[in-house]
């Protein structure tokens, strides 16, 4: 490899660090990792992140699933019920190796065990952590 590749490689995964770990970026991400599923849809997105407009989630989950650090999923037509959520966030293969890769999944066991404490989930929030999720992701 030569060392203007290596460079070039340094600097795009410098950036992508930056851009993983702006606030509200960094805080969904966490939000996945802490679901008991990995997997929460658009509205427990939301829920956790009340300090941010739901547009602004969206828009920064759109951001990251076109880096490649986010996927959505959605449940197939035979799994849906209405009155449920059937799109969900994950995070990609990729997306996980390189969080993995810059030590950003540390905290992933503690941010588990925060989210069991929330107790005073809305019942909408219940309701949609306890939905059919897609059995692949």
């Amino acid at each position: 490899m030569s060392t203007e590749t290596g460079t070039a490689e340094g600097t795009e995964s410098r950036e992508l660090v930056h851009f993983v770990t702006q606030q509200t970026r960094f805080a969904l991400i966490n939000n996945i990792l802490q679901h008991p599923d990995q997997l929460p849809s658009m509205y427990e997105l939301e829920e956790l992140n009340p300090s941010v407009s739901d547009a602004t989630v969206y828009k920064h989950i759109q951001k990251l699933i076109d880096k490649g650090i986010v996927k959505e999923v959605a449940l197939d037509d035979d799994q849906r019920r209405q009155g449920y959520p059937r799109k969900f966030y994950g995070l990609t293969e990729d997306g996980r190796a390189f969080l993995d890769d810059h030590n950003l999944l540390a905290a992933e066991d503690t941010l588990q065990q925060i989210y069991d404490t929330i107790t005073d989930k809305p019942e909408k929030m219940v309701k949609y952590e306890n939905a059919p999720r897609p059995d692949s992701i």
